[in-house]
């Protein structure tokens, strides 16, 4: 008010332009404009009565709206603070809306003075804005729950999973045996089931089956992690490393499952994971339908009104678990999963590759383009390959020969040269590689006649020697003529100078 008094004192005494004042009491000229408009409708005259206050001067000047404010209709701020976590909703929008139902309410600055006064009243965790159906926080709680084996009574301790929806706070929650990264994907899983719908975002925190390595910028992805996001539609921000503001949402709702699910169960024993899971269940429904202490409705209220809307549908199909390992194309072009191993074009060989593969499918990549595809196979020590990844001179011999051929072709000699081929086909990593081995024990036929070599294959299997030199070296030297039990006397002599007799032992 002294203000005033010298802007009004400065007009009628001083006879001052109001630019002149504006100047000298540094304000505008339109705020000393409204000060003499304000002074000349109150129908007051300068110099003021000695009785005028100071506070019955600015009820003259400033007189209060006819309606006051407490008598108005008060905005709904729970609604206010609802409805601002939809997408471009903001508080202009929502005030006009207010003013357009109730044509007597406060205005644009007082309803935004009287929404913050309110939000700050709040807890800090509702405090937070987050969009409806923007972000999704995942963590593991700290605490684990024993489940116990029925026959051993060994108690094995299992992982409890939390997911929390930004927005409306609405919570999943299950156990799992490990953080492992087959368990994380598949709890993602279940929790977008458990949703009905994808966030845009999902929020982790830097763990191994998330983050293969951390970076504040620009953090390596699982790559099993970001085919689920790719799948669901929802992209990945993990929190950054020791912030955990980045996922306050998740450790509060850690905190709650901790205290109102898990603290439930201490005193419960559990001897199966269904079983422990079944009764988390059943919390998990009590607290999502707990009211708010501050605000009005529920979790579940909250959700089914904000966030289940702007959920994305999910596919039709489920997610198929895969996994991602570094492989190196062998000399043969063949590369090694699991001790099976899986051709890829050999022009390829020695390269490295990045195997995708599922509990059906093997896909091979190269610089992020795929080459080859295979159903996938858990028969240790075999392989799977394609006519069309090897060179034209293996195609050849492959349409020429195969093992097949060479154990029909040993089987027409007798069945000790089929036994014997057999096991040369069995010793090599791949058939192929046997081939030339076939060949030359085979064609030793032509040279000795069919009789010759079954009875030479004989010797050979019993001396537990297969090569085509053994072979030969029988044949050549007739042995396979020869009971093997007098080659045995043959090659054993008992009377020597230089072999002691039994005598010496006594």
């Amino acid at each position: 008010m002294r203000k005033i008094l010298v802007v009004l004192r400065l007009f009628f005494e001083a006879q001052l332009s109001i630019r002149a004042i504006s100047r000298a009491v540094h304000a505008s000229p339109s705020t000393i404009g409204d000060y003499i408009r304000r002074f000349e409708a109150a129908a007051l005259s300068w110099p003021l009565p000695d009785e005028l206050t100071e506070q019955a001067l600015e009820a003259r000047l400033f007189p209060r709206p006819s309606v006051p404010p407490s008598q108005r209709t008060p905005p709904d701020f729970a609604y206010v603070h609802r409805e601002l976590r939809r997408k471009g909703v903001t508080l202009s929008l929502l005030w006009q809306e207010y003013k357009a139902a109730h044509p007597d309410g406060v205005q644009y600055s007082h309803f935004c003075e009287r929404y913050r006064a309110w939000s700050q009243r709040l807890d800090l965790v509702m405090r937070q804005s987050h969009r409806a159906g923007e972000k999704m926080f995942v963590d593991y709680a700290g605490h684990t729950v024993g489940v116990v084996e029925r026959d051993t009574g060994e108690v094995r301790e299992t992982q409890i999973f939390i997911a929390v929806l930004g927005a409306s706070n609405y919570t999943f929650a299950e156990a799992t045996w490990t953080q492992g990264l087959s368990d994380w994907c598949a709890s993602h899983e279940r929790a977008l089931r458990f949703l009905g719908g994808a966030p845009e975002i999902v929020v982790p925190d830097n763990l191994r089956s998330a983050v293969t390595k951390a970076h504040r910028y620009e953090p390596d992805l699982n790559p099993t992690y970001a085919d689920l996001a790719a799948h669901y539609g929802f992209a990945i921000i993990p929190a950054r490393v020791r912030r955990p503001r980045d996922k306050a949402k998740a450790e509060a709702g850690v905190l709650l499952v901790e205290r109102w699910i898990l603290a439930a169960l201490r005193n419960r024993l559990f001897f199966s994971l269904a079983e422990l899971n079944q009764a988390i269940a059943e919390l998990l429904e009590r607290l999502n339908d707990r009211p708010f202490r501050k605000l009005p409705g529920s979790r579940r209220s909250a959700f089914e009104a904000v966030d289940q809307p702007a959920l994305q549908p999910l596919p039709v199909c489920p997610f198929e678990f895969c996994e991602w390992k570094k492989v190196r194309v062998h000399i043969d072009y063949h590369i090694e999963l699991e001790r099976h191993y899986y051709s890829v074009p050999h022009t390829l060989a020695r390269k490295q590759l990045m195997a995708r593969y599922t509990a059906n499918t093997v896909e091979l990549l190269h610089r992020g383009q795929r080459v080859a595809s295979h159903l996938r196979s858990h028969r240790q020590g075999h392989h799977s390959t394609l006519a069309e990844h090897m060179p034209e001179g293996h195609r050849q011999m492959a349409r020429q020969w195969s093992p097949q051929r060479f154990t029909r072709w040993a089987e027409d000699i007798g069945p000790a040269t089929a036994a014997l081929i057999e096991h040369v086909l069995q010793q090599r990593r791949h058939p192929e590689q046997s081939y030339r081995s076939c060949l030359g024990i085979l064609r030793l036929a032509k040279a000795y006649s069919n009789s010759r070599l079954e009875a030479a294959a004989r010797r050979a299997l019993s001396l537990g020697t297969h090569s085509v030199r053994s072979l030969e070296s029988i044949l050549k030297n007739r042995l396979d003529e020869q009971s093997l039990r007098q080659q045995l006397d043959l090659s054993l002599p008992t009377v020597h100078d230089n072999i002691r007799g039994p005598d010496c032992y006594h």
